[in-house]
């Protein structure tokens, strides 16, 4: 099989030798990479314990006009990437898009323990001609994606306002669907074969994902048991203990409330309202609370614009909000969500409608939100709009965008229990 060209690159991170293997049209600074790898990687590895689960690891990186996704294995990580993602030469900052490549890098290799050795009992032996079921992957694709930003701000890639931002996109993504307040993170995992990996248009609707939730239980847990211990047991320490375990049984998996038992062993706290309320319940985390512990705010605004991601503070102007997810560009304006609660939905809109018209001024998928943007909540109009073949009228009245997007600052007025817990959290270290 010809393979094409790759463009090599290695580093040692805790002294083990590790090789990036780039493939595809690229201008990447690959001294760069290895560079901002080396840090991440060693992170890792010092916070599970050394030395490594291997004896060589590798990044093999693709590279695309546009594409975004990684496959962990044993000692190495198969990577897509956008060519504008990867750092160039003479360019020093970290854009959102080189931001999102190391992240991606961090995941993968978090993976190496988590995922690939320490993993569900039910995977133990993984049979691969059959669905396996786990209420589980909240953690072992939560607490990876966790660990992903965690990774960044410990290894000095990003700092902390950036992490912070980060974790208010996460929050963002959970808060724009009302899934998280029907579908528990337990259960999403349990059904990722059925639901996660087969999404409709409904799914905003009615479920939640065990990557994003899992990524915001892991904080949770991480922050209650800081809180709760002091400082002196975080989810660190639950990590590095179900590693022991791993290590000393030959392979062992998770029990199905394996996590649960060893971080109320680890840290002594009684933890079983905490997994009730966060694994099989529907309500929101108490992350606002949480966070004041570690002297951040949080906040929830509503939505500049349909692009806006959350994660950054924003100036705001009043403005009127469909409650849909319009696609088509400077197409067809297609509605490719329609959210519970919103103004589509009161109107009688379903997801694939086709809107053509608004009160009698033709609509493009582009320009549809900015018409609804630009009037007053309360504001009615005439909406004409193609479901399958038949042409329909509908009238929609506009509503005020909810506050559904996440913004963390770090407190002014935090007290040095606080900032001491903040050091822990931030930079693992007691």
């Amino acid at each position: 099989v010809e393979l094409g060209t790759w463009d090599l690159a290695t580093f040692e991170a805790c002294g083990v030798p590790h090789e990036v293997a780039v493939t595809g049209r690229h201008s990447c600074d690959l001294d760069r990479l290895v560079a901002d790898l080396k840090p991440i990687c060693e992170m890792q590895i010092r916070m599970f314990g050394e030395p490594a689960p291997f004896d060589r690891y590798l990044f093999q990186v693709m590279v695309v006009g546009s594409g975004y996704g990684g496959l962990e294995h044993r000692s190495s990580t198969s990577l897509i990437c956008s060519r504008a993602d990867l750092p160039r030469a003479g360019v020093d900052e970290v854009t959102d898009g080189y931001e999102k490549f190391l992240g991606l890098c961090s995941h993968e290799y978090f993976h190496s323990w988590n995922v690939k050795r320490i993993k569900p009992a039910k995977f133990v032996p993984y049979d691969l001609t059959t669905e396996s079921n786990t209420t589980l992957l909240w953690a072992f694709e939560g607490c990876t994606s966790y660990y992903e930003s965690v990774g960044l701000v410990r290894s000095g890639r990003i700092d902390t306002k950036r992490y912070l931002q980060r974790i208010g996109r996460s929050l963002t993504r959970v808060f724009k669907g009302t899934g998280r307040l029907k579908q528990p993170v337990g259960e999403s995992s349990f059904d990722a074969w059925t639901k996660f990996y087969r999404q409709d248009e409904n799914a905003p609707n009615a479920i939640v994902s065990y990557y994003t939730k899992g990524a915001l239980v892991a904080l949770a847990l991480d922050l209650t048991l800081l809180d709760g211990t002091d400082g002196a047991v975080g989810l660190d320490d639950v990590m590095r203990r179900l590693w022991a375990d791993w290590l000393a049984t030959g392979g062992a998996g998770v029990a199905e409330d394996g996590i649960e038992r060893v971080a109320a062993e680890v840290s002594g706290l009684d933890l079983d309202a905490f997994f009730d309320h966060a694994i099989r319940g529907t309500e929101d985390l108490p992350l606002a609370a949480l966070l004041a512990k570690v002297g951040v705010d949080f906040m929830l605004r509503p939505a500049k614009d349909q692009a806006d991601l959350g994660g950054k503070p924003a100036k705001l102007k009043p403005r009127g909000d469909l409650g849909a997810r319009v696609t088509g560009g400077g197409g067809d304006a297609k509605l490719a969500s329609v959210f519970d609660g919103g103004a589509a939905q009161a109107a009688g809109l379903s997801a694939g409608d086709v809107v053509v018209a608004l009160d009698g001024l033709r609509v493009t998928g582009s320009s549809l939100p900015k018409r609804i943007a630009e009037m007053a909540p309360g504001e009615s109009a005439e909406v004409v709009a193609f479901r399958r073949d038949e042409l329909m009228r509908f009238t929609i009245t506009v509503q005020s965008p909810p506050a559904t997007h996440a913004v963390l600052t770090l407190s002014d007025d935090a007290d040095e229990r606080a900032l001491r817990l903040r050091r822990v959290w931030l930079e693992g270290t007691r």
